[in-house]
């Protein structure tokens, strides 16, 4: 696989993760804007950890999470790709982007569809491990 090749495909998937926060925070909405419409799988914020948080402070600790999360990622993204900000961005936001989302789904662990809860915690552990145990992509890969 070729050096932009790898680049594409690490760029993509942590805009698309951040872009995926996203699509929590439009379920929250649709939820407080519709409350009773048919939702799947997704339910209103709620969280386990503090469970006499009122509906409005859960959803509102829960949009704040998916907010940070959603504007890290693709701060990330567009560092990792050099695009507006510098290029040695990209590490840290994207750690600390992770670390942000875990702690939201931590925080509301079963509110959420399993298998988005899965999918973001399974792209989250694999950029920590990525970037913090495997220190990925190497400098040769992101010069080219």
């Amino acid at each position: 696989m070729s050096d932009q090749t790898i680049k594409l495909i690490a760029a993509g998937v942590l805009l698309l993760h951040g872009l995926g926060h996203g699509g929590a925070l439009g379920a929250l909405a649709w939820i407080r804007l519709r409350p009773g419409a048919p939702t799947g799988a997704w339910h209103a914020a709620r969280s386990w950890l503090v469970p006499t948080l009122t509906a409005d402070t859960a959803t509102t600790l829960a949009s704040a999470f998916w907010i940070l999360s959603l504007v890290g990622f693709v701060i990330a993204a567009m560092s990792f790709w050099g695009v507006v900000v510098p290029g040695g961005v990209w590490r840290p936001l994207a750690v600390a982007s992770a670390f942000v989302s875990i702690a939201g789904i931590t925080c509301f662990f079963g509110t959420w569809p399993m298998f988005n809860t899965i999918a973001a915690l399974g792209v989250n552990v694999a950029v920590l491990a990525a970037v913090l145990w495997l220190h990925w992509p190497s400098e040769a890969i992101l010069a080219s």
